[in-house]
This record gives structure tokens, sequence and C-alpha cells, in this order.
């Protein structure tokens, strides 16, 4: 038999915990004539219908046991889902057996998945896994060729209209996506519960791990028009660019998610509580953060730090977009804004720019909630708890002779907290709640103290300062000083305080520097590398 064969669908097994569609396609098949083989819920939503139904206990003549552990595990039942009508010793077996084919298979899972989620108990959680599902989708899967799977509601309608189409049969075409389809989902539940079970061991490493993901957006193209690329979330409720409703504008581009990701991580870096914050990122660094009394003001302030970097760019805030503070956005032109929420004005003010994409969340990513990241090297992948580390006052160890100010400590902070999401080597000024100097990527840190200045002076420039805007600020380092000499740097660009993890074997020259030339200086033994 050709592999380009119609396969014509006389009988079917339907099992299903999402009933989803499940009427009005059991009607669908009855009316072609198909045999509708069934079990449990699935059989009393059918029946109820007025769809005729044969339980799965009475077609394999065994009967449900083990509180429904054990119904489909049946040669019936998986001889006619795996036997090539083709064959001739497999046509002859389900002869001697008395084994009728099965064309259709319908069957969606044990939400284990939800189940875990609503926070059920280990018991619970070993019940909702699914055997005989997995099974029969495995089966009906590997011997595609004569039959069709379902695992999805929404593939419903392909098969009705393949149906219609040849004559109450399916297309190999439709048979190949929907097994690959199959196979996917039960690989999905497969890694689903080894997570769950390595989480249950306390395994933050396994021995083996899945990785398992949905598509949510094929994508023009990736970081360059000759690179393909796609977005695949997995099953998260950890507000983000995955979980982020997208309001309007064009489609996002790769570089726009990464960006954006990037975004609204540092700016949830600062919760509500702490007052109005605004990030803006380009190319995945921030070139420009501040703290405000309002959103606006604190808009304002990111965007002095760099207006040149700031076309372009990706705005993210820790609060709700008022009306006055999308005045300001719109003036420059942005790719992306991404906040909880936006009032009706800001609403309204941005849906003049249509190609603006505005994404709201709903709240704020935790900082501080645990999981792991992943990197792709040749040949493997990279696994790393988050970097949820979050330095409070009380971690700060002065190393100087002069104290730093109530100011100064709160700079500090800031600026360390900023430095978390700037590709090393980070070096970063801050003054009054909002960066002015950003220092990024550079392969030595004195570079990275260079560059902050040097951008500083632009901005300052820019904005018709007659001094740097360096001149009273902090600087922070996501790691330690190797030497003195990025903190000289440092203080001749006029700041007044230093905060660096410390740990390096020239500590002790670096903090003399810095009481030779009156600085404050808090070590706060942890870096912040961003490769």
């Amino acid at each position: 038999m050709s592999d380009k064969i119609m396969a014509p669908i006389k009988r079917a097994l339907l099992s299903v915990s999402d009933k989803t569609g499940l009427v009005e396609f059991g009607k669908f098949l009855a009316e072609q004539g198909v045999e509708i083989l069934s079990t449990g819920g699935t059989a009393k939503a059918l029946a109820d219908a007025g769809v005729q139904v044969t339980e799965v206990s009475d077609h394999t003549g065994f009967p449900e046991m083990m509180d429904g552990r054990v119904k489909t595990l049946h040669p019936t039942i998986h001889g006619g889902l795996l036997a090539l009508r083709d064959n001739d010793a497999h046509v002859k077996s389900l002869t001697d057996h008395k084994i009728a084919e099965i064309d259709l298979l319908v069957v969606n899972l044990y939400p284990f998945e939800e189940t875990v989620e609503k926070g059920a108990d280990f018991d619970t959680c070993i019940e909702n896994i699914d055997i005989g599902g997995p099974a029969m989708i495995r089966s009906a899967s590997k011997n595609h060729r004569f039959v069709t799977v379902v695992v999805e509601a929404g593939d419903y309608e392909a098969v009705k209209i393949s149906m219609q189409e040849n004559n109450g049969a399916t297309s190999p075409e439709l048979r190949r996506r929907l097994a690959a389809t199959a196979f996917a989902r039960t690989g999905a539940y497969d890694a689903a519960i080894s997570a769950w079970f390595a989480a249950q061991l306390g395994e933050a490493y396994p021995d083996r791990i899945n990785i398992t993901a949905t598509r949510q957006q094929t994508l023009r193209y990736g970081e360059n028009p000759h690179q393909d690329a796609a977005f695949y979330v997995n099953r998260t409720e950890r507000a983000g660019i995955a979980t982020a409703k997208q309001i309007q504008g064009k489609e996002l581009s790769y570089n726009n998610l990464n960006d954006t990701d990037a975004a609204f991580e540092l700016v949830s870096e600062f919760d509500v509580a702490s007052g109005p914050a605004v990030a803006i990122i380009k190319h995945a660094n921030p070139c420009g953060v501040a703290q405000g009394e309002t959103m606006i003001e604190a808009y304002k302030k990111a965007f002095l730090c760099d207006q040149t970097s700031a076309f372009g760019g990706i705005i993210a805030l820790n609060g709700t977009l008022d009306g006055a503070t999308a005045e300001e956005i719109v003036k420059v032109f942005t790719e992306v804004v991404i906040a909880p929420d936006a009032d009706e004005k800001a609403l309204e003010i941005l849906s003049a720019k249509k190609n603006l994409r505005l994404l709201l969340t709903g709240g704020l990513a935790d900082p501080r909630s645990v999981g792991q990241t992943i990197k792709s090297v040749a040949g493997g992948y990279l696994l790393q708890g988050r970097d949820n580390g979050k330095i409070t006052l009380a971690d700060l160890k002065v190393v100087t002779e002069r104290q730093p100010t109530e100011q100064e400590l709160q700079d500090l902070l800031f600026a360390f907290t900023v430095c978390k999401h700037v590709k090393s080597n980070a070096i970063i000024y801050v003054k009054d709640g909002a960066t002015v100097g950003i220092g990024a990527g550079q392969m030595s840190r004195v570079d990275s103290a260079r560059v902050a200045v040097r951008k500083a002076q632009d901005a300052s420039d820019v904005a018709g300062f007659t001094e740097n805007m360096t001149k009273g600020s902090v600087v922070a380092s996501d790691a330690f000083f190797p030497f003195a000499d990025g903190l000289i740097h440092a203080a001749e660009a006029g700041v007044t305080a230093v905060i660096q993890p410390g740990g390096s074997m020239r500590d002790d020259e670096v903090i003399a520097a810095a009481n030779e030339r009156g600085l404050a200086m808090v070590m706060t033994g942890m870096r912040h590398f961003k490769h």
C-alpha cells in the first residue's frame, strides 16, 4: 500500500478529558457512518447528546478495573490501532483474534500539568499521570499511514474538512502532521512529569533534562534577516513577555522580544511600593533607568541618560502608563512599551502610533523567584539558577574611612540593581535615583568606566549642561575592581561613592585609592555578571 493512501475512517475511539467541541465532532462522525467507541465521561457526554456509542469494555469484552487505571490497555485496542492494513500477517491476526481496526483516535490526556499548577498533593498528582492515553496516542501515531490521531480539539475541523473532501477519508499529509503533533504532546507530557518528579526529589539538575515549550509565534526572521526564528513559551504564571497581552502595533520581532524581556525584567526589580520606575533598553542593555515621584518624572530622568540611544528603544514601566507619560514617550520613535497596565488616555495617545507595540502584563515579574535560565552552546546546553540575588542595606559593608550618606546609599543600591541587568563588564553611574552613565560589555572594567563617562558627557552636551552629569554621582561595578585604575577613572569623573562586590587580591589597593580621594565605598559580597 502506498504512503499516499487516503485512509477511510470507519471506526473511531474517543476518550478526552477536555470536552471542548466533543459533541459537535461526535455528531459529525456519526453522520458519516463512523462507529464510535468511547469510555467514561466521554461516552456519557456523547450518549447524552444522542450520539450512538459503544463502551470500550463492551468492545474488548474485558471490564474496566482498578478505578479506571486499566481500560484501554488491551490487545483489542492496540491491535486495532497498530495493525498494518497492507500486511497479510497483520490482517490474519486481526481476523484470527476478532480484532476490529480503529481508524481514528481522539485522545487528550489527564490534566497532569494543571493539577501540579493548582498545588495538589503528591498522591493527587500521581493519579493524574495518564498511562493508557499516551500508549494509545503512540500506537496510533506510529501507524499514521492508516490511522488518524487527534490530541487537540483545534484539529477537529481539519479532520472534518479532509473527510468531507475525500469521501470519509483523511489525507496522508494531514495524518503525518497530526502524528507529529501527537508525539510532541506525549513528549511534553513526559517532560512535565519528569521535571515534577525531579523537583519532588530536590534535584535541581537531574541526570537527564527534557526541555519542552509551545510555539507562540513564527517570527519573520531572527537577529538578522538571513536567520529564521520562532518564539516558544513554557507553562508559567510569572508575569513577563511570555504572558503579556499585545494591545496594539505590528508583530514583534526576535530582537523586540529579546529586548522587551530585558527591559521588563529590569524594571520589575523596583516594586510599586518603591515608587514609579522606568527602564529604556537598546540591544538588551539599558540606556537609561530611573525612579521618580511620578511616572513622567521617572521617564524623563531615564531618557536624559542617553537620548540618542533611546531612539528606537524599548520602554518598560513598573506601574500604570498614564496619559502624561504617554505624551512624552510618543515624542521619540519607540519600538515597544511594556507595562502592567495603561489608562484610557494613554491608550488613546499611543493608538495614534500604529506601529508602536504596547504590551500589558497585568503585574510585575518577581525578581526573587527561583527558576533556571538556559543557554545553548555547541552540542549542548548550560543551565543555571536565575540571578535572583538582591542586596539590601543590611548586606553592605563599608570599607572606607568615610561613611556614605543616606542619599548615596539609596543611589548605590539603585546602581547595583541596574548592574545586574547590564552586560559585563558593567559600570553604572547614578545620581538622584537615575542612571547618568552606563558602560556595558567591554573587555576590561576600566574601559567600561571610560565608555560610561564619555556617554554621560555626550548626554550632558545634548541636554545643555555645563558639566558632566557624573559629577556628584555614585558608581557601581558588577564585579570587583581587579586594579585601582577603574575606580580612579570614576573618581576623576566626579563620583563620591562606590559599590562593588569586593574579593580581589588587590582590594586593599582599591580601598586605599578610595580613601586618598575621599570616597565612600561599600562592598556587597555578591557579583552580578551577565554574559
